[in-house]
């Protein structure tokens, strides 16, 4: 599950695996986060009530695949792209 106003994050296709969960309170907003090196992600949810972009690059680099999922409740269980940073933006 992932609750009102997080993102999460899963390692696996189809919401498997352990979560990483991130909340605005504790992210910051139009920054860049790389998830940790070595792991990335491969399906989420949005549920921040932002626009959440996801990025293949782990510093945030268009020249690789973007996304941007809006922040209504998007659960996506396939990305199009191996996921190894998100920015969560303002509106």
């Amino acid at each position: 599950a992932c609750g009102p106003g997080k993102l999460c994050l899963w390692p696996k296709p189809d919401f498997k695996g352990r979560a990483r969960t991130h909340e605005l309170a504790t992210t910051d907003v139009d920054s860049c986060v790389a998830l940790p090196a070595g792991t990335s992600a491969q399906s989420l949810a949005n549920r921040t009530g932002r626009p959440v972009t996801t990025y293949q690059s782990a510093e945030c680099e268009e020249t690789g695949e973007f996304e941007t999922y809006p922040g209504k409740g998007t659960w996506v269980p396939q990305s199009p792209h191996e996921v190894r940073a998100f920015k969560i933006w303002e509106r």
